[in-house]
């Protein structure tokens, strides 16, 4: 057979291969239709006699992780539609809570903070944190719990000390913690 036709043979593998690394169809339909891109540009690398199915799906999986790594660093923040979908517009405390939180955060020690800010507040998987924070998943879990924790605690019994910012910033302070531990590239 010819390298066209059994690479044309391998489509619903690289299909079902992609589904189960993506979990998600549209994602998964660009994953497979890169991987045969590749391969078939790749194609005087493949050495025949080996495995085509294992060089195939090493290059799908590559890619994959290649585009996990950065992929969230290229996703743009729409910083109006973050403001009004974290702030209560109709509940004039919910401003006030939110700076109360943010004033709280800032009695964490930093690791906790910067955990709970990358877990909670920039949504991130504690596998995404982990890489940010360069230490092992178990630790930012344990970070961000016990922050939570202590933020309970604060906000349950400490008079939260005033600080200068205006209670109005505190949505865009705590997105610009965000961008600081690099969870969130703010767009201009």
């Amino acid at each position: 057979m010819t390298f066209s036709k059994d690479l044309t043979a391998l489509i619903p593998q690289m299909r079902a291969f992609a589904r189960g690394l993506c979990r998600d169809m549209t994602a998964a339909e660009d994953l497979a239709q890169d991987g045969l891109l590749r391969a078939w540009t790749a194609q005087a690398s493949y050495r025949p006699g080996t495995n085509l199915k294992a060089w195939v799906l090493t290059i799908m999986r590559n890619q994959f992780y290649s585009e996990r790594r950065v992929a969230w660093r290229n996703v743009a923040l729409d910083q109006r539609m973050a403001e009004e979908s974290l702030v209560a517009i109709s509940n004039p405390s919910a401003t006030l809570e939110l700076d109360e939180l943010r004033r709280a955060m800032l009695l964490l020690p930093d690791e906790q903070r910067e955990a709970v800010i990358l877990v909670g507040a920039a949504g991130c998987s504690y596998e995404e944190a982990s890489v940010m924070c360069d230490c092992p998943v178990g630790t930012v879990k344990s970070r961000a719990s016990r922050g939570r924790r202590q933020l309970g605690r604060i906000l349950a019994g400490v008079v939260v000390p005033k600080d200068a910012l205006r209670p109005s910033s505190a949505m865009a302070d705590i997105l610009a913690q965000c961008e600081r531990a690099g969870a969130l590239p703010l767009a201009a």
